[in-house]
């Protein structure tokens, strides 16, 4: 047997392993790499060009155009695969910037005493009272409108959930026997921050990340719905409901079709980031 199968074979028998094998979790894992696919390659996907007029307005599903055209003759299909790019790319830079932004603070509240931590927490305490489409949109006012502006926004609004676990993670380690036994060899106070207590702490925080992402891409596609995402023509999920919305009676397709897609991301993207984070057990 080889080493690849011998590691398979290992996976397949641990409890997580199958948990992770089960066929909704593999599922999830498949929708999610098509629509990383789209997102990297989508000439590979579609030859029409997302902006061009390719056809007649409101063309219905075919097999010329498998999700119709809309009212300007633009194929929808290739809007849906281009747009992938601009969403997945929005909701990415917004778990960025919610994680350095609050794992910095975080590790600053954990580890720089009373006085730091108390200052630092009410901001996260203000940041969590604000509703978080009211704190983007405040955001977005304030840097223009743009899909990567509408990215910085939306990890701002996260910013307060990864500074509290961090925080109650460095103060967890920081208690630990190992810790105080590097000090009691005297080492440095950042020498026991970077190699002992930041990397026995950034574990949970990992997995919060992939948690975000799926609710990143929900609220990138809200913010391009709302108007403040990516400007016309360019292609986004959001921003193509909003621009079906007059046709919902006469064109299903054009809010159905993408909606479609993006519910099934953001599920697939919560229910793989589950998985990974409870190890498998649900």
């Amino acid at each position: 047997m080889s080493t690849a199968a011998a590691v398979f074979t290992d996976i397949r028998r641990s409890d997580a392993g199958r948990s992770l094998l089960r066929p909704t979790v593999l599922l999830s894992a498949a929708v999610l790499l098509v629509t990383v696919a789209w997102a990297l390659l989508p000439q590979l996907f579609t030859s029409y060009d997302p902006i061009a007029n390719v056809g007649a307005s409101l063309q219905p599903p075919s097999a010329e155009h498998l999700f119709g055209t809309d009212s300007t003759g633009r194929d929808v299909f290739s809007r849906v695969i281009h747009g992938a790019r601009e969403t997945l790319t929005g909701a990415l830079a917004a778990v960025a910037v919610g994680f350095v932004v609050g794992t910095s603070m975080g590790v600053i509240a954990g580890s720089a005493g009373r006085a730091v931590d108390e200052v630092i927490m009410r901001i996260v305490d203000v940041l969590l009272a604000v509703p978080s489409l009211l704190l983007s949109l405040s955001v977005i006012i304030l840097l223009g409108y743009g899909t990567m502006n509408a990215a910085i926004a939306v990890g701002v609004t996260s910013i307060a959930a990864f500074a509290r676990l961090v925080r109650s993670q460095v103060v967890q380690v920081s208690g630990s026997d190992y810790v105080e036994a590097a000090y009691g060899s005297g080492a440095s106070f950042w020498a026991v921050l970077w190699r002992h207590v930041l990397p026995n702490s950034l574990t949970p925080v990992l997995a919060l990340a992939a948690l975000q992402f799926g609710s990143a891409i929900l609220q990138i596609s809200t913010l391009g719905f709302l108007g403040y995402g990516a400007p016309p023509p360019i292609p986004e999920w959001g921003l193509m409901i909003a621009e079906s919305r007059d046709f919902v009676a006469t064109a299903w397709w054009l809010t159905t079709l993408p909606g479609l897609v993006l519910v099934l991301t953001v599920l697939a993207t919560n229910r793989l980031s589950h998985a990974m984070h409870t190890g498998g057990r649900s």
